[in-house]
């Protein structure tokens, strides 16, 4: 029998040269996967560069991705997928630098936070180096700049801080006019993630508002407030972009609205799945038309699980209701968002998988 070791490496180096192929010809992915099923379609390599200590339990990774990568905009994120002790596991992340830094240079980074109990961020930490691949999808999210120049106020918190480093360097570049403001909340000034960025920035745009609240250095918390909402100008004509804690979100989204500001006016992404808010009845017969299968839904699972026991294999990214990428159409029956609460109409319409919980019988287009 001869031996894999040959194979291995022939193979490494036809990676190698994937990675460096802007369109990698189909018939490489079967062979490939085998040895690393991150070069495949489904995921772009990332090569990682260089990893930076931001403070004492955040990291920035440099990666390059292959050139097929199609790049992205600032405020987007991307899912992560990396093996581990042989199971593949992948997270969403917020890209951290600039668009302009991707077309400079190919590079990208993400900044990522060690979670107490956190399976892959703490594999990430303790085991990538410098020359690991990983693999990366395309970008998502909505968290975006805005369309038309007027006054802004971002508020975060922590790592929340991670998809704002990229908008207010990409809208210094690009001489953004109006007023743009920054609360940022951290628990000490040890804590400050990208603060060499916001400091820089601080000095040479004037346009720039930076407001670095230290919520844990005395012996009384310090919470988000009126006393700090009233230090920015034009308050009420600021669009307001949120990440952070769901509780630092949540405070502020209802400070907002006493300031008369809309729900329309409010950004919000998160860093982590937020927790459901509905817990009321559910269940009922779910029906996948196209494949014929049925599944009988009673403990308060999304539909996405529910395919899944259904052994179907609907595609998805984030598992969280950021990235749409399990858009589906449910033709009858009514679901409810499991993070808002919204109960759906009965017809026919675009659902997220992920997040969406039948109440009652429903059909879904899979």
């Amino acid at each position: 029998m001869l031996s894999s070791n040959p194979i291995k490496k022939s193979l490494n180096w036809l990676g190698r040269q994937l990675f460096n192929q802007e369109n990698p010809a189909a018939f490489f992915d079967p062979l490939v996967t085998p040895i690393n099923p991150l070069w495949i379609r489904g995921f772009t390599p990332a090569q990682v560069q260089d990893i930076i200590t931001e403070t004492a339990d955040t990291k920035t990774f440099v990666l390059k991705p292959s050139n097929r990568w199609s790049g992205f905009e600032a405020g987007q994120h991307v899912n992560l997928s990396v093996d581990i002790d042989g199971v593949r596991y992948t997270r969403t992340f917020s890209l951290s630098s600039t668009p302009a830094r991707w077309a400079e240079d190919g590079t990208i980074t993400l900044t990522i936070k060690r979670l107490p109990g956190g399976l892959v961020t703490n594999w990430m930490h303790d085991n990538l180096k410098a020359g690991t691949v990983l693999g990366l999808s395309k970008a998502f999210g909505d968290f975006l700049v805005p369309t038309s120049v007027e006054p802004l106020l971002f508020i975060a918190g922590g790592s929340g801080i991670t998809p704002i480093l990229s908008l207010l360097e990409t809208l210094e570049k690009d001489h953004y006019r109006a007023p743009v403001a920054l609360l940022y909340f951290v628990r000490t000034q040890a804590d400050v993630i990208g603060a060499e960025r916001l400091y820089a920035l601080r000095q040479r745009w004037p346009a720039f508002n930076l407001q670095v609240v230290h919520s844990q250095e005395d012996s009384k918390p310090v919470y988000l407030g009126e006393q700090h909402l009233d230090t920015i100008p034009g308050i009420k004509a600021r669009l307001c972009y949120l990440c952070g804690p769901k509780g630092l979100m949540d405070l502020a989204s209802d400070l907002l609205g006493k300031y008369g500001i809309s729900d329309d006016r409010i950004r919000v992404t998160f860093f982590s799945a937020p927790a459901p808010v509905f817990t009321g009845e559910s269940g009922g017969l779910v029906t996948f038309s196209r494949s014929g299968k049925e599944v009988e839904a009673d403990d308060g699972k999304a539909l996405l699980e529910l395919a899944e026991t259904a052994k179907l294999n609907p595609k998805y990214g984030c598992r969280m209701g950021i990235c749409h990428q399990c858009k589906c159409t449910k033709t009858s029956g009514t679901v409810v968002n499991s993070l808002t609460g919204k109960v759906s109409s009965p017809g026919e319409e675009q659902i997220q998988l992920c997040i969406s919980v039948p109440q009652g019988p429903v059909t879904i287009e899979l």
